[in-house]
């Protein structure tokens, strides 16, 4: 599966420490490759979806043909706002 980052989202890790980051796009890089991850699809979103990590959510859309749309990277307190 392709991923493809918004401009927000870059901004959004690049401003995440190092090793936070790291762990980060590890994680969806393995939800692109297999799937796994603390995925849930949020409520009245148009069916935007997080993945948790850690105390990070990474917002995203899953559009075809097999892409991944990261659209931000936030942490918790401020994901939702």
């Amino acid at each position: 599966m392709r991923i493809v980052f918004s401009d927000q989202a870059r901004t959004d890790v690049r401003a995440i420490p190092q090793r936070i980051a790291m762990n980060i796009l590890t994680a969806i890089q393995r939800l692109a490759e297999t799937g796994a991850g603390r995925v849930k699809t949020l409520q009245n979103q148009d069916g935007d979806r997080r993945l948790r990590v850690g105390d990070y959510r990474v917002r995203f859309t899953v559009e075809y043909p097999e892409t991944l749309y990261v659209h931000t990277v936030r942490h918790r307190r401020e994901a939702y706002r």
